[in-house]
């Protein structure tokens, strides 16, 4: 049975057919001799070989080749069916990881406006104000569970803030291994003292960190649409902190005994 056709008809054809002749005809295809179905067998494998890639294979991608030639061994000296599973695995295993590579470049951790995301003239200012004492972690695209190591990695990397604000606001969907990855970035802010922003999770991305439990721990009045507003909130939060410690620093200083006068010899 010819498989050149190009239409869905002709697959349905040659299975009703395969099955008639197996189901029905199998005393007669009983007699045909083992010769000839290896003959059929060799003519329709060397058919089905893509002959030109085959020769281009080298030059495309060396990861691709060594797939292509491990296949063609295990289907030669091992099991078709084997050599079919290991390769889909192992090609699977490639691609996710490539696309980790990718995915990973979607996230970013920024102290001030010189870093690499676009952001309006306000959020620049904003962040300037800081003075780098604001940390958005920004991400962006699907996040695959690959993509957790980088999540942990760019957090680790950074531990001068006193406000972290989440921003989810371009994430599509979310895997539950990153998921978890900003859950033990958030728990370790909060753990040490210092405040959380959690921006635009939403639909999918937002039950899942509800199923985690995530949502339970940013305040209710920290978790919000805009950015803009989260980095108005952040500095509000940095700049009073600091005004705190000013005026404890500027009390202690006044309070503070001062013994330039006093003479040696002689009691305060």
């Amino acid at each position: 049975i010819n498989t050149g056709a190009r239409s869905a008809l002709s697959g349905i054809t040659r299975a009703f057919i395969l099955m008639i002749v197996v189901l029905g005809a199998g005393s007669l295809t009983a007699q045909i001799p083992m010769a000839v179905l290896a003959g059929i067998s060799l003519q329709v494998g060397i058919k089905i070989i893509d002959w030109g890639f085959l020769k281009r294979a080298h030059n495309i991608s060396w990861k691709s080749a060594m797939i292509m030639y491990g296949v063609i061994g295990l289907t030669v000296f091992v099991d078709l069916i084997a050599a079919v599973g290991i390769g889909v695995f192992v090609a699977n295993v490639l691609t996710i990881d490539r696309l980790t590579q990718i995915k990973s470049e979607d996230v970013k951790a920024i102290t001030d406006a010189d870093d690499a995301i676009i952001l309006d003239n306000d959020e620049k200012e904003l962040l300037d104000r800081a003075e780098g004492r604001i940390l958005l972690f920004h991400l962006s695209g699907p996040m695959i569970f690959g993509v957790s190591k980088a999540i942990s990695r760019q957090h680790t990397l950074l531990n001068n803030y006193e406000v972290l604000i989440v921003d989810l606001s371009e994430v599509p969907h979310m895997g539950v291994t990153s998921a978890l990855a900003i859950e033990n970035a958030i728990q370790e802010t909060v753990d040490t003292g210092r405040h959380v922003f959690l921006v635009g999770a939403a639909g999918s991305v937002k039950r899942r960190l509800e199923k985690l439990g995530v949502l339970e721990i940013v305040p209710p009045q920290n978790m919000l649409m805009d950015r803009r507003q989260a980095l108005v909130n952040a500095v509000a939060l940095v700049t009073s902190d600091a005004n705190i410690n000013s005026t404890n620093a500027k009390v202690t200083n006044e309070t503070r005994p001062s013994f330039d006068n006093l003479q040696i010899g002689q009691n305060p």
